[in-house]
């Protein structure tokens, strides 16, 4: 690699104004995967995520008369931020173009620093092509995110870090790719004072841009990416990023939404932060090499690249971070639609823990269930559940990898159902703990019909249910004693108006 990029990261002076952060490790992590794995903390920088060093490294660098005139930039995210704060340290003005649909708390963080704000567009590609035409209007000076070698050497920063923070070589750094900056800066110095030292890059299946350019050996435009990674999502890798990278990385990993969820849920078991998705994903590639390679006791680090998340993606991280760990499996079951099938069939299952049970009566012959599945033993103990199904003449459907079930049928099964006569709706609470269903059913005995179930466990100390049960009225005072003799905490909802509406019986 040409000695100019050396020089231009030992000469970087990106500490003006962001900080050199540490290199922690992560003896949870380390534990598991029987290898001492460190994390390079970039959410902690002011702005909780790398860009600001890159940002600052290249606009230091404008000539007075470019800085005069003002910066401009594009982008939804931790670049916009980076960008501001440091315009804001050098006293210069700075425009950023954000596409309409950003969310409001990312364009009231870069207004708090200084910048003003132009929303246009609803893609970044769209805000981009805005920021170039007014970038020629008014003589500004485009910051890119990526693709530029005062930004790639002020990405580069964190590798010279690295090496100083961690004096013998580690067998391999996990490096998050969107544009390509980062990894290049990284790469561009490990590389020449540590050649031994793999670089891993780390991407999203749904947004491999590095790979498939390393995979034809040119720069590819992919079509469409996904955005669950957001700060990764590129659809084209740098020009100069990719000059760099093409020369001095080791191989690209890539990684499921799934496992990446699971790896922020790993961040913040060891250090109790919330990692963003992109900022998790090193870790995510990380577990992926080692499971693949079979390592056992190498020092292995990941870029914690960010931290900037939305609250309510929080929900849709825990619900699938136990799916990437393997740790829990979905399926769709059919079993007879008679008083005791549900207690049969959750004695098959056995002291797991169910973590979700979906059912809602359709005919008076079979019923369809949706039941997640505590696991222990990841793929092997899935499959021999349902083996143990099919075993048992339960007809099964694994759903643990069905997108479509993940995000939506899960949570629209039921609607109306006709022919139920005398459904009682009540919802309940019971204590979570391994068999609590088994013991609950058990109780309820062969005596009324389940017409409608719902549980879903949210990881709280009790469990909570909506139960539809075909009780006579004579002997529902019966169905009340049993609740209260097991303690169970319950409401009758037959009157709510939600059920009524969505659930109830016509």
């Amino acid at each position: 690699m040409p000695q100019r990029y050396i020089e231009k990261i030992l000469r970087a002076r990106v500490y003006d104004v962001a900080h050199e952060t540490p290199l922690d490790p992560a003896p949870l992590l380390s534990a598991r995967m029987e290898n001492r794995v460190f994390l390079k903390r970039e959410d902690l920088q002011p702005v909780f995520s790398f860009k600001l060093r890159g940002a600052y490294n290249k606009i230091q660098s404008l000539s007075p008369e470019e800085k005069e005139k003002g910066i401009i930039a594009a982008s939804a995210g931790n670049h916009a931020q980076g960008v501001a704060l440091s315009a804001r340290k050098l006293k210069i003005q700075a425009l950023i173009v954000m596409p309409r649909t950003t969310p409001p708390i990312k364009v009231q963080s870069v207004r708090n620093l200084g910048a003003k704000i132009v929303l246009f567009g609803d893609s970044y590609d769209e805000a981009y092509a805005h920021s170039q035409k007014l970038a020629e209007e008014k003589g500004l000076t485009y910051i890119h995110p990526f693709d530029d070698p005062e930004v790639i050497a002020g990405q580069g920063t964190i590798g010279m870090e690295l090496l100083r923070q961690h004096p013998e070589p580690p067998m391999a750094i996990f490096v998050p790719v969107g544009g390509g900056g980062l990894i290049a800066g990284i790469a561009s110095y490990v590389k020449y004072v540590r050649p031994e030292v793999k670089i891993i890059g780390v991407e999203p299946d749904d947004a491999p841009t590095l790979y498939r350019a390393m995979e034809a050996g040119r720069r590819v435009k992919l079509k469409q990416v996904g955005i669950f990674a957001d700060g990764v999502a590129v659809r084209q890798i740098g020009k100069e990023s990719f000059r760099v990278a093409r020369k001095l990385v080791d191989e690209v990993i890539l990684v499921s939404a799934d496992e990446i969820c699971a790896a922020i849920k790993d961040v913040f078991d060891d250090t109790r932060t919330i990692a963003e998705p992109a900022g998790a994903l090193s870790v995510a590639g990380l577990k992926k090499y080692v499971k693949r390679e079979g390592i056992k006791g190498a020092d292995l680090i990941a870029i914690e690249s960010g931290a900037n998340i939305n609250f309510d993606r929080l929900r849709h991280v825990a619900e699938r971070a136990e799916f990437g760990e393997r740790r829990e499996a979905l399926f769709a079951v059919q079993i007879p639609e008679q008083p005791g099938s549900f207690h049969r069939f959750c004695k098959v299952i056995g002291k797991r823990s169910i973590t979700e049970f979906n059912y809602r009566y359709a005919s008076d012959r079979t019923a369809q269930i949706f039941v997640g599945v505590e696991l222990s033993g990841g793929d092997r103990e899935r499959e021999a559940l349902v083996a143990r199904f099919e075993e048992k003449s339960y007809p099964i459907v694994d759903m643990t990898d069905n997108e479509t079930a993940k995000l939506h049928i899960r949570y629209m099964v039921g609607g109306h159902a006709k022919g139920v006569e005398n459904e009682m709706l009540v919802r309940f609470e019971f204590p979570e703990r391994p068999g609590a269903l088994l013991y609950f059913l058990a109780n309820l005995g062969k005596r009324w019909n389940i017409s409608l179930f719902h549980y879903r466990n949210h990881g709280s100390a009790y469990g909570r249910v909506l139960m539809g049960i075909q009780i006579p009225l004579g002997e529902r005072g019966d169905f009340r004693k049993m609740l209260k003799d097991l303690g169970y905490t319950f409401w009758e909802e037959s009157d709510n108006p939600a059920y009524q509406l969505f659930a109830g019986v016509d």
